[in-house]
């Protein structure tokens, strides 16, 4: 019978590979019960809104009467748990998502903040941390971040005392993102929502959900969170949507972002699918199994590098609440090596070998390994890193646990091979 592991050349790492089942099993099981909660309140939802074959095909023109997009919007507002949603392939990214959100809601002489720390450095220009004309501070919008404590809390203190009457919005980034911060874990989210509500009751808390919809059985949106967004190409589209984003929350709030998406008094009833829908319903549907098996994937190689020697942030045993592993490798060498090691063992361009390269909105080189279906597409195994020390990869998705598995061993076997 073949067997793929006769390809791993490290005797040490056919070990730790052979080792594994029996170490990860209980983690493993711990995320087979979030699957299939997770699986159960998704099929609940396609039920309760009688999604039908008529959802899954479209429209054309300027998109009135949609009954996929607009089946959409309110399977999305059931699943989450909010009054209203809006899930459209016209945004073009997760970025652009948090980017009308934010100017959506917040007006001229408002203050809003971001509670955990300086928010992606994607974003820097749409606030305007990074000068730019069109930003939200040359528009007269006020803005400042609190910095989580060391040990992953939020600074309450600091929260308290940047809290202006004129404070419309905070903004909380659930992913730690290129960072070793914590990301924000459900149970956080829920103390952090009360202190907030409990400090100024009318604050909007508005939740960017990147990389970590399903990967536990409560949402951001369970716990009081006003609104939420995300990417399609992220967890939610479960490596099937083709692009698009989401935004789900309070009716008045989705209203308000989906005008800025289209022009006021448009709002969410245009918008053509173009018969894009089917892959936009199949995918929330696949998507709890699929982030299950990228959260194996993780774990999986937060243990086999624990064992060879190299640090992670979160470890094998800690509570996930996003799919991002990070694998800290002190030097550069052993960094890119991991990162070709992913893109030689991806389905898709497996024969290119990525190096680092300065690129826009990045302040050190950077390497991406990305051998994925969809282009960018991060519920799909990928890994990038920015070159600098202590020299930490960033792993994240996977279709399936075996193609992560066998990836990542893969990729780990060319660390020893060439270290």
């Amino acid at each position: 019978m073949y067997n793929w592991m006769n390809n791993i050349e490290s005797s040490r790492l056919k070990e730790l590979i052979l080792s594994s089942n029996e170490v990860l099993y209980q983690y493993f099981g711990n995320i087979d019960t979030i699957i299939e909660n997770n699986q159960y309140k998704v099929l609940k939802a396609f039920k309760e809104n009688n999604i039908t074959e008529g959802h899954l095909w479209g429209s054309t023109g300027y998109g009135y009467g949609d009954l996929g997009r607009d089946g959409l919007d309110r399977l999305y507002a059931s699943i989450f748990n909010t009054e209203a949603g809006l899930v459209r392939q016209q945004f073009v990214s997760g970025t652009h998502c948090l980017s009308s959100c934010l100017f959506g809601i917040l007006n001229p002489k408002d203050h809003f903040m971001y509670i955990t720390g300086k928010p992606y450095d994607t974003l820097e220009k749409t606030i305007g941390i990074v000068e730019h004309p069109k930003s939200l501070i040359s528009q007269g919008i006020e803005y400042n971040h609190v910095d989580l404590l060391p040990d992953g809390n939020f600074d309450l203190e600091s929260i308290k005392n940047s809290i202006k009457p004129n404070t419309k919005m905070i903004a909380i980034q659930r992913s730690k993102g290129y960072s070793l911060n914590s990301s924000i874990d459900i149970a956080k989210m829920k103390s952090i929502v009360d202190f907030i509500k409990n400090t100024k009751k009318d604050i909007v808390i508005f939740v960017d959900n990147c990389y970590g919809e399903f990967t536990e059985c409560l949402e951001p949106t369970d716990v009081g969170v006003d609104i939420m967004a995300g990417s399609l190409i992220k967890n939610p589209g479960g490596g099937l949507a083709l692009t698009g984003g989401y935004v789900v929350g309070r009716k008045d709030l989705v209203k308000k972002v989906a005008e800025q998406l289209t022009a006021p008094g448009l709002g969410n009833e245009v918008g053509a699918s173009l018969n894009n829908n089917l892959p936009f319903y199949q995918g929330i549907f696949s998507a709890p199994k699929v982030v299950g098996d990228s959260l194996k994937s993780s774990i999986y190689a937060a243990f086999i590098a624990k064992e060879l020697g190299f640090d992670t942030h979160p470890k094998h045993e800690d509570l996930r609440t996003d799919i991002v592993q990070g694998i800290i490798f002190n030097n550069e060498k052993s960094l890119i090596k991991f990162c070709q090691g992913i893109q030689h063992n991806s389905p898709i361009d497996s024969f290119a070998t990525p190096v680092p390269d300065q690129l826009p909105g990045y302040q050190v080189p950077v390497i991406m390994a990305a051998g994925t279906f969809i282009q960018g597409a991060s519920i799909e195994l990928s890994a990038d890193a920015p070159i600098k020390s202590p020299y930490i990869g960033y792993l994240q998705g996977s279709l399936t646990f075996q193609h992560g598995k066998i990836a990542i061993s893969m990729a780990f076997d060319k660390v020893l091979k060439d270290s």
